[in-house]
């Protein structure tokens, strides 16, 4: 049995709305967040204090990407399109009104940029050329989240639709259509070692799925509402889920097994629901985002 000792580090304040976006920088010790105010914040783990507002937009921040190859910050803003701020200069450089419906992911591979949007349609971008080159009609209903496995060979997309798409990132084949949510795919990720995919949302359900066969290998009844969010710790053994019942849950990866249970409680949490969650590589620290406008840093030690 593992011996886990949660410590809350710092709360940070600056938004005035609840906090949708949460993105790691190309410096483990820098973390991004956007909310609904339309601000988009960069904050210094290794020194806490106030964030480095980089951007105000008119509308909500769902979504935002870093491209640790050209060290930008991609930023998905609502009902608009994408806004793209070089890291350097703290400046916007560019931006691309690529869709009338909001955005709710990013994810950026090789020299695309795949953006996930509310009217079904994966658009992708050629980041270098500053232009789509390819739209990808998935569903009928929002595309929620967009998870890139380890090899970066395959795309997985979670949707309004209950369910989870795999394609092939070479020429866009469809490998696998995974049903078993009964209500909203939120929350999506591929393991480190490749072998499993990872499912989450409105149902409260986790789902693990093979990657050789795309079939459930396990379900588990995760939280009392809808999971919004998982990360995975570096080394791929434990992840991280964060759900609308104000908790964050700590997992073993091999074993199907919750750890920990983190809330208001029992370690001063969120009091509403915490809407992303990412286990950073600087010193093992877990961010979550929440509705109550505030970003909060975690030290998880997990011992033997």
């Amino acid at each position: 049995m593992s011996n886990i000792q949660v410590s809350k580090l710092n709360t940070l304040r600056g938004h005035n709305h609840s906090v949708f976006a949460l993105a790691s920088g190309c410096v483990p010790h820098l973390i991004y967040t956007g909310s609904g105010d339309g601000m988009v914040v960069e904050w210094d783990l290794s020194t806490p204090g106030d964030g480095l507002l980089l951007a105000k937009l008119p509308n909500s921040v769902y979504a935002l990407e870093v491209d640790e190859k050209r060290n930008l910050l991609f930023i998905g803003q609502n009902n608009e399109g994408v806004h793209v701020i070089d890291l350097k200069s703290k400046k916007e450089i560019w931006s691309l009104k690529i869709t009338s419906h909001l955005i709710f992911d990013l994810k950026v591979v090789g020299n695309l940029l795949l953006v996930a949007t509310g009217d079904g349609v994966l658009v992708v971008l050629d980041i270098e050329e500053r232009s789509p080159v390819r739209h990808v009609k998935i569903s009928e209903q929002s595309l929620r989240v967009l998870a890139v496995s380890p090899d970066k060979g395959q795309v997985s997309v979670g949707a309004s639709d209950n369910l989870v798409k795999v394609f092939d990132l070479k020429n866009w084949k469809p490998l696998a259509r995974m049903e078993g949510h009964n209500k909203s795919v939120f929350a999506l990720a591929y393991s480190p070692d490749g072998k499993r995919i990872i499912s989450g949302g409105r149902d409260a359900q986790l789902k693990f799925w093979d990657t050789e066969n795309f079939e459930e290998q396990k379900n588990i009844a995760a939280h009392m509402y809808a999971i919004n969010f998982l990360s995975f710790r570096e080394d791929g053994k434990y992840f991280v889920t964060c759900s609308m019942d104000k908790s964050m849950k700590i997992w073993d990866y091999e074993a199907f097994r919750l750890l920990k249970v983190i809330d208001k409680a029992r370690f001063v949490g969120h009091g509403t629901s915490i809407n992303k969650v990412l286990w950073t590589k600087h010193n093992n620290q877990v961010i979550a985002i929440s509705d109550d406008h505030t970003v909060s840093v975690w030290e998880i030690n997990i011992g033997q």
